[in-house]
């Protein structure tokens, strides 16, 4: 660090900076911040709430995960092998593509079975021909030649925007009461709560992938036309649904004390 330019200690020393403001504001207004977690705490004191719940919307990208997780069993085993074989690149390639187009298309059970139908044909047609055997000889000469740190890459690619949209989750989400639900859109105390007679709520697990990773949809509809929709990606969503649903049949009756005169 001695031979060090003025230009490289400003770059070295800004992280650390940035780290030291984010924990000053931090500080500053850790009385105000309210997360779902103490809003979960929140509604779990409240003696007059017995069914509640609390969700938030995870990043679409969390249908990469199968990418995720192939992505660091490939480094992890290019660490063991000298050399990554173009093979390895060929199927990661593949399931990558797999996953676009499902993200892509909003691909549900219908049209992932018209897929398999349509491939099958294919098979079938390339077959008659006596052109599979061919076929697959063009499949398996097909190389994507990848090392291991840019399966790292791509794995971290995806798990930052997974994470962030979990960070984000903290301070937007929807807490769901008997009478009520409250949706909030920012770090503080402030939020919107609109009674449950002013909305209707919808599960939705159309999407094969998603409910094979247990995933599904809550989509929330006002009354209010000027209001839009909102949709949330929910992780566990059968066990939330069922919550969703007791919630749907209870009406609570708020207890007021009153002090003797």
């Amino acid at each position: 660090m001695a031979d060090w330019t003025s230009t490289q200690v400003i770059v070295f020393f800004a992280p650390l900076v940035l780290v030291l403001i984010g924990f000053l504001v931090w500080f500053m207004m850790r009385r105000s911040i309210r997360t779902r977690f103490q809003m979960e705490k929140q509604l779990h004191d409240d003696p007059d709430i017995i069914e509640w719940l609390v969700v938030f919307g995870w990043s679409r990208k969390i249908i990469y995960l199968p990418v995720v997780i192939l992505s660091l069993v490939f480094f992890v085993m290019s660490l063991l092998i000298d050399q990554p074989s173009g093979a390895m690149g060929a199927i990661w390639l593949g399931v990558f593509l797999i996953n676009f187009m499902v993200e892509e298309y909003d691909a549900g059970i219908k049209e992932m079975l018209l897929v398999v139908l349509a491939l099958g044909g294919i098979v079938l047609w390339l077959s008659y021909l006596d052109w599979l055997d061919d076929f697959w000889g063009f499949l398996g000469s097909i190389s994507a030649d990848m090392n291991g740190v840019a399966y790292l890459l791509f794995a971290l690619i995806f798990l930052v925007a997974i994470a962030v949209s979990w960070i984000r989750g903290l301070f937007h989400y929807v807490a769901f009461t008997p009478n009520y639900i409250n949706i909030q859109r920012g770090p503080t105390e402030s939020g919107q709560q609109i009674g449950r007679e002013e909305l209707t709520t919808v599960v939705d697990t159309e999407d094969l992938l998603e409910r094979m990773l247990g995933f599904g949809r809550i989509i929330i509809s006002f009354r209010d036309a000027r209001m839009k929709d909102i949709r949330l990606l929910v992780w566990g969503i059968g066990r939330k649904s069922r919550t969703l649903e007791n919630i749907r049949g209870a009406i609570v009756v708020e207890r007021h004390r009153t002090d003797p005169v």
